[in-house]
């Protein structure tokens, strides 16, 4: 058994730099001492406020140098640009390069964990689980990666703060919902020290829950009727939508520049190449599902604010008894926090992506799978809409919604965080009291003044003609 134990942490300490750092086999009393004695080189007070440095870069050529580095398809930037400038809350969505860049500034305690990396409030949400359950988690990891934790929920609670003041909520309610997400992280994570690896790889958030814990029955209402919109957001809903017969096939609806055709059959024949190595990466009785559908049409499909100009694709199957299946497929990038917290041990960053879904989510989409083009792209598949639905932040949204909202999402991230990271050692750190969650409050309203900053500037410079924006017709 010596043995066994030597080859792991010899293989442990060889990608220290790339995985979450392992759990010690040591007692959860010694790895919450550890913890608190953390406090000493990091006062929890020290994550409080923020204030850029005199030598911070322009945030618009941080902006542009993104767009290089991820070799965006230049035609498409303009809407990437104009999605940002809606709002300070847009902006901060669609720049989370940005904020990893200020985050490596910030104090850490140096225990990593699976980082979302992109940990924004929007990006939790419903979605269905195997078993066809509804479940509330993360549901983006385009820019996962093993990185500190404090990162998730430094943005995660600005989000929160920035999203409040886009509602015309005051800043003692906007600081108020940071606070809260940041106590609850800090108040579950001591919760999931205490159990076993196995009570906390099982634990999930299942819509019935929510809806259960609701405080009143207005609010409960509320979730029940997410949770039975969420039921009807599937493919066989979908797909009449943006597909129609053309020829004795069916055929993806072009309405650009949001979603059309490549002209070129060589679109057509790395697509298939793609397809046939995406096929191998997932497992031998989910390949024999998938081998039930046949490839009808695919088309170029932008998606999000942070991902414009990537390419992204959606998929059209169908069964032998014309049963549709709508499949996304998104390339994958460096992560953002890449330069600050190290290069991926994956070679495939789409692989990256799917292995950092599977370890974070309590649960993840049968067809999630990787691939990488004859070209030398990496992309990740999932089903596209199932079941997904995101909270409705915006006008009419309470500040008692928002609060609970706040506390459901960082109790998400901290089940999260539990299942990769130390959660005894973090939680020894972050203590019963709540200090941390107030240096947390402070930071999130310190870091709303400078995406309001940031995002004057992309006005600035759209309004100046530095960088071109497309506004899109709102629905």
């Amino acid at each position: 058994m010596s043995n066994v134990k030597k080859r792991i942490r010899k293989s442990d300490a060889a990608s220290a730099s790339q995985d979450a750092q392992p759990v010690e086999f040591r007692s959860r009393e010694e790895r919450l001492a550890a913890g608190k004695l953390l406090r000493e080189k990091v006062p929890r007070s020290s994550h409080a406020g923020w204030t850029p440095s005199a030598s911070r870069r322009d945030p618009i050529d941080v902006l542009e140098e993104s767009n290089k580095e991820q070799d965006r398809l230049p035609e498409l930037v303009p809407i990437r640009y104009g999605r940002m400038l809606r709002s300070p809350f847009t902006f901060l969505r669609g720049s989370a390069g940005l904020m990893a860049y200020d985050l490596a500034t910030t104090p850490n305690t140096g225990i990593q964990v699976q980082a979302c990396g992109d940990c924004h409030l929007l990006n939790f949400g419903l979605f269905a689980t195997p078993e066809r359950n509804l479940v509330f988690d993360i549901n983006d990891f385009d820019e996962t990666l093993p990185a500190p934790w404090e990162w998730d929920i430094k943005r995660l609670a600005a989000s929160f703060a920035v999203a409040a003041r886009d509602m015309r909520f005051n800043d003692e309610e906007a600081q108020a919902a940071a606070v809260g997400c940041a106590q609850a992280y800090r108040e579950h994570l001591r919760d999931y020290s205490k159990m076993n690896p196995m009570e906390v790889w099982y634990d999930r958030l299942d819509a019935e829950t929510l809806i259960a814990m609701a405080p009143d029955e207005k609010i409960r209402k509320t979730r029940q009727r997410l949770a039975d919109k969420a039921h009807e957001r599937i493919v066989d809903h979908l797909f009449p939508k943006i597909a129609a017969p053309v020829g004795g096939r069916h055929r993806l609806i072009d309405q650009p520049p949001i979603l059309f055709h490549m002209p070129g059959k060589e679109y057509e024949e790395r697509m298939h190449d793609g397809l046939n190595a995406y096929r191998q990466t997932i497992s031998d009785e989910r390949r024999v599902l998938f081998d039930r559908y046949r490839l009808e049409d695919y088309a170029m499909k932008v998606v999000g604010i942070g991902s414009v100009g990537t390419r992204c694709m959606v998929a059209l199957f169908f069964s032998a008894e014309n049963h549709p299946l709508l499949l996304q497929i998104k390339e994958a990038c460096p992560s953002v926090l890449e330069p600050y917290a190290g290069k991926s041990r994956y070679d495939n960053h789409a692989q990256r992506v799917v292995m950092g879904q599977r370890l974070m989510q309590a649960s993840s989409d049968i067809f999630l799978g990787w691939s990488r083009s004859n070209v030398g792209r990496d992309f990740f598949v999932r089903q596209l809409r199932d079941m997904k639905m995101s909270a409705p932040i915006g006008e009419g949204f309470t500040n008692q919604q928002l609060n609970l909202y706040a506390e459901l999402c960082g109790w998400t991230l901290a089940r999260a965080h539990a299942r990769s990271g130390d959660a005894a050692t973090i939680s020894g750190y972050l203590g019963k009291t709540d200090n941390f969650d107030l240096a947390i409050g402070e930071f999130a309203l310190a870091y709303a003044d400078q995406t309001e900053r940031d995002h004057a500037a992309l006005v600035e410079a759209v309004n100046s003609g530095r960088v071109k924006a497309l506004i899109e017709e709102e629905e």
